[in-house]
């Protein structure tokens, strides 16, 4: 009679093996994608990784738009590199502030720092694709290394850190460029977002998928900018400035990751939901331009996340006290290893560490993303949206 009341059910066995699938797939996607940047870290310590030992000359772009106060903070901190051979060049777009002043007086001090500018009234959907590619036309050097106004490297050997992976056959590196933390819970949730994100175009990358880099930090060949004749494929996007050209041309072969915490740059985050919320809205906004298996690949794991948490709450509901604990057993063994994974690369990179705040996260983030692409922005009103 004990053992009887433990069989299961059809209906308790599909639960069930729902529930397993996905708790596999999280197992293996958290092991496999987001552990590579633990993963790339323990393989350099053990092994002869050849990184570049020669350091090519390398042309900064920052492209700013009323940003003289960034600009004030921030571009000392890129142009006080210990590096040989480097210089700044940063895209006027269009200013109204006190830039264009600001940068000639810079110029005085620091020899290495160069500007140009998108001229006002310029009627580019996105005239920062305009000033970016200002920008690399007036690069000196192959490789362009991108940030923003509003970042700051952690140190003075950001270029280097870049630099050592512009091997022979690479045209793009990526880089991390993390949001400084705050004690409020809307940072909390900017600061998770972008680290998850990071870890998994990071990790895929890794493992020779490629699909997406951020404009805060990346590096490319200006040689591959004008063979994918730069931005034409999406000048009617308002983004995408970074991530497309990304997703459109590099492969296994030719990128490469950088992951030192020397390389990373910070950046001041939106401090209220509503700003975050369009923010992403329009980073997100350019996802239905990725290649189909990069799309394939992005829409499996929070399927799968979805069909865990259903699956978990349907055993709880529905199942027998052996399938209720062997739930159990495999939320709490997927709740440490994103415990220990999660936490560990944000420690390699100085972030915060995530305990009770991860598993609320690992939920909220999702239906964030359900919401945008159904009744936000990028639903079905997408195409009348004027993205400011």
């Amino acid at each position: 009679m004990v053992i009887a009341q433990f069989k299961f059910t059809i209906f308790e066995l599909i639960l069930l093996g729902i529930f397993l699938i996905a708790f596999i797939y999280q197992i293996y996607f958290y092991l496999r994608y987001i552990n590579g940047v633990l993963s790339y870290k323990r393989k350099l310590k053990k092994t002869n990784t050849i990184l570049q030992s020669n350091q090519p000359g390398v042309s900064v772009i920052i492209c700013a738009r009323d940003e003289s106060d960034n600009l004030r903070k921030n571009l000392p901190y890129f142009l006080d590199q210990d590096y040989p051979e480097f210089e700044v060049i940063v895209v006027n777009d269009g200013s109204l502030d006190e830039s264009e002043l600001l940068l000639t007086n810079l110029k005085e001090k620091y020899p290495k720092l160069r500007s140009t500018f998108v001229p006002h009234g310029a009627t580019n959907l996105s005239t920062k694709k305009l000033a970016l590619t200002l920008g690399i036309k007036a690069a000196k050097y192959d490789w362009v290394l991108l940030s923003d106004a509003d970042c700051m490297p952690e140190g003075n050997s950001w270029i280097s850190s870049m630099a050592r992976n512009f091997n022979q056959g690479v045209e793009f590196v990526l880089g991390y460029g993390p949001y400084l933390n705050d004690k409020n819970a809307v940072n909390k949730l900017i600061t998770y977002d972008t680290l998850f994100i990071a870890l998994q175009y990071l990790g895929f990358a890794l493992k020779g998928k490629p699909y997406m880099g951020v404009g805060r930090n990346m590096a490319y060949r200006k040689e591959v900018f004008f063979r994918m004749k730069g931005f034409a494929s999406n000048l009617h996007l308002r983004s995408g400035d970074d991530d497309l050209m990304v997703n459109k041309a590099a492969n296994a072969f030719n990128t490469k990751v950088e992951i030192a915490s020397e390389s990373v740059t910070w950046s001041e985050p939106n401090k209220t939901m509503r700003d975050w919320l369009f923010q992403k809205e329009r980073h997100l906004s350019v996802a239905s331009f990725y290649n189909p298996k990069s799309k394939f690949r992005l829409m499996i794991e929070p399927t799968m996340r979805g069909l865990f948490y259903l699956g978990l709450i349907s055993v709880l509901v529905f199942g027998n006290h052996i399938s209720m604990i062997t739930a159990a057993t495999l939320f709490t063994i997927r709740y440490i290893v994103q415990l220990i994974i999660i936490n560990k690369s944000s420690k390699h990179f100085g972030g915060r560490n995530y305990f009770l705040s991860l598993f609320v996260l690992d939920i909220y983030l999702p239906l964030i993303n359900l919401y945008l692409f159904t009744f936000g922005r990028i639903g079905s009103k997408s195409k009348r949206i004027v993205w400011k």
